[in-house]
Formats: C-alpha cells, sequence, structure tokens
C-alpha cells in the first residue's frame, strides 16, 4: 500500500502533522511519503504510485494551498483516493466533496488514516465508486460519509520524522545577542477545553481535551535532539489545559536535556489562575510564552468569548516582567468592532507596556476571518454584515461599517510584508504602522506634536527579546 502525506503550511515547522500519522501508517505495513511542499517538490514517482494521497490541513493558508495543489496531484495521479485531514478538513467538507475528495478526518485521525489505508488495501481503488462512504464506515467514524470527526482516545505513536527535510531547514530561535537555535516541534496534548467562538478548534473539538502520554513525547524530543534540535516549540492549543501533565513533562525534559529550551502557547486565563508555576516554566528552560490576547478593548474580548480582560492582559504582563519571563502577545487587530481610535489604542498599550519587541508585525495587521464552521457567525451583528461563503477563500466575507479601518488593514499588510521582506528591526515597523495608523485617525495633520512615534523614540535597532523568525500567522 502506497501513501503520500503532504503538508503545505505549519508555519515554518517540520510537520508534525505528517510525522505522527506516518509513524502510524508504516506500523501497519503502509510505505509511507512524507512531503512537506513548503520545503520539497512534490516527489515523481511517489506521487504517481500512491493508492492514498493526504492533505493535512491544520489552518487556513494550509487548506487553500492544499486545494490549490489537487489538480496537480491529480493530473499527476487520476488513480489515487484522495484524503483532506485536520481541524479544517471537516469544516469545509461540502467544498471538498465536491472537488472529488475522497475521504474527510477531522478530530483524532492518525487511527483513521490507519484504518482507510486497511479498507484500501482491502478493496481495489475505483474512481467511479463512492468508495468515502464505505470507507469511512469501515473506520468507525460513523455510518454515513458526513461523520468525519472523531475525538475517540488513541494511544498515541512517537512521530516518525523519517523522509523529512532536516530541521536546519526549518524556523530557527533568534536570541537578543545575534545567536540563532534549531527548533523541534511537538505536541503534548490535542483539542481545548475552551469555547472561543472565533477559534478553529473549537467546531472540531467543542471542549475535548486530549493528552498525549508524556514518553511518548520525551521520546519524540530525543530524537529531534538527536538530529540537531536546541529549542523546543510546544503546539498544544493550551499548554496548561492540563497542567498535571504539563508541569511535570517540563520537569523531565528539563533533567534530560538541561541545556534544551522551549516555548508554548497558554491564554490569559491559565497564566493568570496558575500565576505561581510560570517560574517553574522559566527555570526549566521556557524561553517565551504566546498567549492568544486578540484584544486590548473589553467588548470585542466578550464577543471573541476569550473569558479575560484588557485589565487581566496587563496582569500577566507584570508577571512576567517580574519573574523574567518573556510574553509574545497574538492579536486579531482588525475585527468588525474595531474602530481607528481603538487600534491607535491598541499600538499605544503595547508602546507603553514596552512590547514592541514582543509582538511579531504580522499581528498588528491581521483581519479576523469567518472560515466555515466559526461560532461568530451566531452573533446578530455578524450575521448582519457576512456575505455568502466565498468557497474559492473558504471565509464568509465582510466588511467592515468603516471603509477607512478595512483601508488601514491592506496598507498595513503592505507595511509589514514590505518590511519583512527588507528584514527591518519589529521596532522599525512598528513605528511605520503607527505613523500609518495615526495619518488614516487625522494625527499627523491635526497634532503631529502629540503622535506617540513622534515623541518616544524606538531605542532597539534590532529585537531585545527571544523570538521564532517564522511568525504566528492562520
Amino acid at each position: 500500500m502506497q501513501t503520500v502525506l503532504i503538508s503545505t503550511y505549519e508555519m515554518g515547522r517540520q510537520p508534525f502533522g505528517l510525522a505522527s500519522p506516518a509513524a502510524w501508517l508504516r506500523a501497519v505495513g503502509a510505505q509511507v511519503a512524507c512531503v512537506d511542499a513548503s520545503r520539497q517538490p512534490l516527489p515523481d514517482v511517489a506521487v504517481r504510485d500512491a493508492d492514498l494521497i493526504a492533505f493535512y490541513v491544520p489552518m487556513h493558508t494550509a487548506t487553500r494551498l492544499a486545494i490549490s495543489l489537487l489538480p496537480v496531484v491529480r493530473e499527476m495521479n487520476p488513480r489515487a483516493r484522495i484524503c483532506f485531514y485536520g481541524l479544517y478538513a471537516p469544516v469545509n467538507e461540502a467544498y471538498l466533496r465536491s472537488l472529488g475528495v475522497d475521504y474527510i478526518l477531522g478530530g483524532e485521525f492518525e487511527k483513521g488514516l490507519a484504518d482507510i489505508v486497511a479498507s484500501i488495501s482491502s478493496k481495489p481503488a475505483d474512481r467511479n465508486s463512492p468508495g468515502c462512504g464505505d470507507a469511512v464506515s469501515s473506520c468507525n467514524h460513523g455510518a454515513r460519509p458526513e461523520a468525519a470527526i472523531s475525538l475517540a482516545r488513541q494511544e498515541f505513536r512517537v512521530p516518525d520524522r523519517s523522509g523529512l527535510p532536516p530541521l536546519d531547514q526549518y524556523a530557527r530561535l533568534l536570541l537578543p545577542n545575534g545567536d540563532s537555535r534549531v527548533v523541534g516541534y511537538t505536541e503534548a496534548s490535542r483539542g481545548c477545553k475552551h469555547l472561543c467562538r472565533h477559534c478553529p478548534i473549537v467546531p472540531v473539538y467543542n471542549g475535548v481535551f486530549r493528552v498525549v502520554d508524556r514518553e511518548v513525547v520525551l521520546e519524540d524530543i530525543r530524537r529531534q535532539v538527536a538530529a540537531g534540535a536546541q529549542h523546543i516549540t510546544f503546539g498544544d492549543p493550551d499548554f496548561l489545559n492540563g497542567i498535571g501533565h504539563a508541569i511535570p513533562l517540563v520537569e523531565a525534559l528539563h533533567r534530560e536535556f538541561p541545556h534544551i529550551t522551549y516555548d508554548a502557547t497558554i491564554k490569559i486565563e491559565h497564566l493568570l489562575k496558575h500565576s505561581d508555576c510560570l517560574p517553574k516554566l522559566r527555570d526549566t528552560g521556557c524561553l517565551f510564552v504566546t498567549s492568544a490576547v486578540e484584544s486590548i478593548d473589553d467588548a470585542v474580548l466578550e464577543k471573541l468569548a476569550k473569558n479575560h480582560t484588557r485589565a487581566d492582559f496587563l496582569r500577566v504582563v507584570a508577571r512576567f516582567r517580574e519573574i523574567g519571563l518573556t510574553l509574545a502577545p497574538t492579536f486579531v487587530a482588525f475585527t468588525p468592532w474595531t474602530s481607528l481610535e481603538s487600534y491607535c489604542e491598541l499600538l499605544g498599550t503595547i508602546r507603553e507596556q514596552n512590547l514592541i519587541d514582543h509582538v511579531a508585525p504580522i499581528q498588528l495587521a491581521i483581519r479576523l476571518l469567518l472560515p466555515a464552521g466559526s461560532h461568530l457567525l451566531e452573533l446578530p451583528d455578524i450575521q448582519q454584515i457576512v456575505e455568502p461563503f466565498d468557497q474559492q477563500k473558504l471565509v464568509y466575507p465582510w466588511k467592515h461599517p468603516d471603509a477607512r479601518v478595512d483601508a488601514l488593514c491592506e496598507h498595513l499588510q503592505e507595511i509589514v510584508h514590505s518590511g519583512e521582506k527588507m528584514k527591518l528591526p519589529r521596532a522599525v515597523i512598528f513605528r511605520r504602522i503607527e505613523e500609518a495608523a495615526h495619518h488614516a485617525l487625522g494625527h499627523r495633520a491635526a497634532n503631529e506634536a502629540e503622535t506617540p512615534s513622534r515623541t518616544i523614540p524606538v531605542l532597539a535597532s534590532r529585537a531585545t527579546i527571544p523570538y521564532l523568525n517564522e511568525p504566528w500567522y492562520c
């Protein structure tokens, strides 16, 4: 049984979403080729000989790229069965089916892929048969083709990364002293206990949370360290969803590899609730924590169901500064509720809190996505502005009531992309963003002397905190 697993975009990381199922498929005797299309060309022979070609789609960008690659794969091998798996597969099921995708898997997909391989192996491929429904049923994902999500508990296997590009071809950790480190990536848990309305995890997991066995995680890290990793990113949706799992894990990691550093993603809510544990993260090698702050406007935070406030965010900033741990906030800067005034207030808060270097510039130009299945579609004010679903872009388009806000967002995206292409320091890009935002609001013309970028100098010519050189996107 020949299988090709394809990743199109995983934020500059060696694709865990290929390595994990590869271990399952090889364990049942399948021949597996893993292809990271962001780093490798499609292997002609492997694709042409494949019985199953599966695309991993953990995020919006990855899904659009995978769809654009689908015709190429079809031309190379019209007889292969096609699978899409990951968070964005089940929510886009209808459109993917219309493109001829045979199998859709969401949630805990490894066993589902292994069962699909077993099903295809037992029945010769026939492109004219409705095989998806039969295969999904045989995979125990339900009797109907649309039952594509499995949240069943799995005994996780150690990911098999053989055949993937080496770690040094991926994003690196940049340090304030100018050094860089090779970065590995693993996951200690799946799903999330929380129900933030804009989060793509919620339509699939709906509050379900799964833990990966500690020894599986540690063995995955051991193998990556042997392959050159000097820093590990924990890609869990929230590393402290299971604090009784997370803290013993990083303690064990630090005992075995005291020189290895790491980063993790944790909600503001959990950073406050488990504030007493933050020194433990610092002492076991955590260099920074990414947190989806999203907004500093309490009304917007309530719309997003983030379960934290602006004051909570500021308390976390103070706590991190107190213990010497770096916070890396992420934002959804442009929403239907963003005004020019509130956007400038966000920039002012970032400057006042000395967080300019802590925020990847793209975070200040991100516009709210409304993908299929988004719980934001339940809100009446979203229903009033949303347009019909755009299958090409995989979103419900929306326009801001104030056209100046949309125009500013587009302008800032150009500033960010240009600045990153020129490899400008974050502080320089921030100043350009700030000037554009205050110009849009009329401050430059009316109150030039009051513009923050004019009155407070940007001191750092390069980042003063550790960060990955391929920032969080979506």
